[in-house]
């Protein structure tokens, strides 16, 4: 399992909500490049980036703070929100982006998520945002009645690289990850699992990487985003990412 350190953009700044509400943000940089490369200096073996207007508005926003990002790395960075069409796709790819995180539209057309697989084989990750078990949509503003592990289990034989679950009502509140819901989609379907949301101290990561499996099913949590924490200095992220290479 590898440790992923998050960064949230909205207005070109390095930011992080609670519990995904726009309105409840701390700002932490207004320069993502420096942040990224710090993250990178710190041992970082990948990069996870959400456009947080691109969310509400359909399409990315952030470009210019997405390409500082990218001249900033050598190592991999996967990017969400507003992605919804292949176009916008083949762009972040063209840019150097290495994953898209599909959410909302994978929710509303589990079809093109297929057909982008098909397209850009390993490079689609889907993003299953749920609060009290149920898929949230559209920047998390809406909850649908679609339930986290149905979803999941649409992509199935997709080709889908991984899945990112978030528990929307533990992300950024430092209130710990919600591991038990995240082994139960992991041990749902064979596609790997992304734990994010919540973490806020060394034992919620030693807790991860214990229910990282593999499981029975093949399935497994390959990975855990962390966001809040690293940036208020609760978890020593250089420690972090140690602690992941020895169960490897």
């Amino acid at each position: 399992m590898i440790i992923i350190p998050a960064i949230d953009l909205k207005d070109g700044n390095c930011v992080r909500l609670f519990q995904g509400d726009m309105d409840q943000d701390t700002l932490y940089s207004n320069d993502p490049g420096a942040t990224a490369a710090k993250w990178q200096e710190l041992g970082a073996e990948r990069l996870h980036v959400v456009d947080l207007n691109g969310a509400f508005a359909g399409k990315p926003v952030n470009a210019p703070a997405i390409e500082a990002i990218v001249k900033a790395l050598d190592i991999p960075m996967q990017l969400g929100g507003g992605i919804r069409s292949l176009a916008t796709m083949e762009k972040c790819f063209d840019l150097g982006i290495q994953i898209c995180i599909l959410g909302t539209i994978a929710c509303r057309d589990p079809g093109l998520v297929k057909e982008a697989c098909k397209a850009f084989p390993g490079r689609i990750s889907v993003g299953i945002d749920a609060r009290d078990g149920k898929v949230a949509v559209e920047g998390w503003a809406e909850v649908t009645d679609i339930l986290a592990i149905d979803l999941a289990k649409q992509f199935e034989d997709a080709g889908v690289a991984e899945i990112i679950f978030t528990d929307i009502s533990r992300d950024g509140a430092l209130t710990g990850p919600n591991t038990p819901a995240t082994k139960q989609l992991a041990q749902s379907v064979s596609i790997p699992i992304i734990l994010s949301g919540g973490i806020s101290s060394m034992a919620d990561i030693e807790e991860a990487l214990a229910n990282a499996g593999p499981f029975a099913n093949g399935g497994s949590i390959s990975g855990a985003i962390t966001g809040k924490a690293i940036y208020d200095g609760r978890v020593d992220f250089a420690k972090a990412v140690q602690l992941s290479k020895k169960g490897r």
